[in-house]
């Protein structure tokens, strides 16, 4: 049942970690030669872009380039990009500097708005790792630098007001910054809630198992219970009564001493072995008086009657001639049927419910079906609770088998098969179990 959570719980890496993972593997280990190297990358790639598009905006008559100040802002673009080992150690820092450097790319080149991979990764770092607030107010700084740049530059070059200029530097920096900006709040709200998500299956799972191992204790508890009440008052019995015999025998006979004697080391030997197994499954008593009667399959009709009294459809049918099996596995057929009977109420109400037990030549088979529920919806009772995991608990202590599904008219199906084998004497066994 938590295959299905576990999976849920561990999400696909994001290409930042894959791109971290690749560096690893490529020997940068830590945060700043990861950055160092990928600054290394960025400034190589600016210069082989700033290179194959200089030629083409000297060419333009409209832009006032020259080769001197292409290789200025290619060389400039190149410290933008290599300033970027800064990105997640000091990202507030790198940014100011980033932007810094842009100054005198406006100054060089007033005609071109460029902004290279240093100013759009660093503006992105910023907004991936820090408050709303806090990027606004980064972007509207880099924005007015910018543009109090491109306005200085344009009074000591005209000599006068030009807002053309002004107003397509704001219009560059407002879409550069603010676009990479939302981008990266974006990656960084969905990473946020990819955490969120994880830690919420985590919590799934870890309840998922509290609930199982709080049913599967519970209903230990009930089994050793009942092992106690039954079976060590059976066998307590038989130490009594093998004393009696030995002391009481009235003929010198040394082979029916002897055996009596054997009984009840035996009788000892089994009432100890049974305390054993009683404290390893009782961890926790689940409390209850532990006085009333012990149920079992004689008490089967009084079962049916009880569940017709609450409302439900409920047929049940004895074949065969009873035998009598072993008293903890008379008790786990007759919880089994209860527990089989409370799903049906709960998961099928108003369905009709056929309890059957069938007593063969060598074994006990007991059936619970119950058909859709009256409200038209699919019967499922048992799907992985704990209903069923009590019911493979008892069915499991006993040896028997036990069959739980849904059934081809969309009801369901609870089936045990109890073997009962026969001792030396040809006798059915009495006792607490294999």
């Amino acid at each position: 049942m938590t295959g299905g959570l576990e999976q849920s719980a561990t999400a696909p890496p994001t290409l930042g970690e894959r791109l971290d993972d690749l560096l690893a593997r490529a020997g940068a280990k830590g945060t700043f030669a990861q950055d160092a190297a990928l600054a290394v990358a960025a400034a190589l790639v600016s210069l082989v872009l700033f290179w194959a598009l200089a030629p083409a905006a000297m060419r333009d008559p409209g832009v006032d380039l020259t080769a001197a100040q292409a290789r200025a802002v290619t060389a400039i673009g190149c410290v933008q990009a290599l300033l970027l080992c800064l990105r997640r150690t000091r990202p507030a820092l790198c940014l100011a500097a980033i932007v810094v450097c842009q100054v005198p790319v406006i100054v060089t080149a007033p005609d071109i708005m460029t902004h290279g991979l240093g100013p759009m990764i660093a503006t992105y770092t910023v907004a991936a790792a820090r408050p709303v607030r806090a990027t606004a107010a980064a972007v509207a700084a880099a924005v007015l630098t910018e543009s109090a740049a491109a306005a200085a530059t344009a009074l000591a070059r005209d000599g006068g007001y030009a807002p053309a200029t002004i107003t397509d530097h704001a219009t560059s920096s407002v879409l550069t910054y603010g676009l990479i900006a939302f981008a990266g709040a974006y990656a960084a709200s969905r990473r946020r809630q990819r955490a969120l998500e994880r830690e919420r299956a985590a919590a799934a799972i870890r309840s998922h198992r509290e609930r199982a191992e709080a049913a599967l204790g519970a209903e230990r508890s009930r089994i050793a219970r009942e092992l106690h009440d039954v079976a060590a008052h059976h066998l307590s019995g038989m130490v009594v009564q093998a004393a009696a015999v030995e002391r009481l025998i009235d003929r010198d006979t040394a082979s029916a001493k002897s055996g009596a004697a054997w009984i009840r080391s035996q009788g000892k030997a089994t009432l100890e072995n049974l305390r054993q197994v009683v404290g390893l499954l009782r961890e926790h008593d689940g409390g209850g008086d532990g006085d009333g009667p012990v149920p079992g399959l004689s008490m089967l009709p009084a079962l049916v009657e009880e569940a017709r009294g609450l409302g439900s459809a409920v047929a049940y049918e004895c074949r065969g001639e009873p035998l009598r099996p072993p008293p903890i596995a008379d008790i786990s057929l007759y919880r089994i049927a209860q527990q089989a009977l409370a799903n049906a109420r709960q998961h099928a109400p108003g369905a009709p419910v056929a309890v059957s037990l069938d007593h063969g030549d060598r074994g006990v088979t007991l059936e619970v079906v119950n058909g859709p529920s009256a409200r038209g919806e699919l019967a499922d009772v048992g799907g992985g609770g704990s209903g069923l995991v009590g019911m493979r608990e008892r069915a499991e202590l006993v040896g028997a088998g036990l069959e739980a599904g849904p059934t081809g008219e969309g009801g369901w199906r609870v089936r045990v098969d109890l073997p009962v084998p026969e001792t030396e004497e040809g006798e059915l066994e009495t006792g607490v179990g294999r």
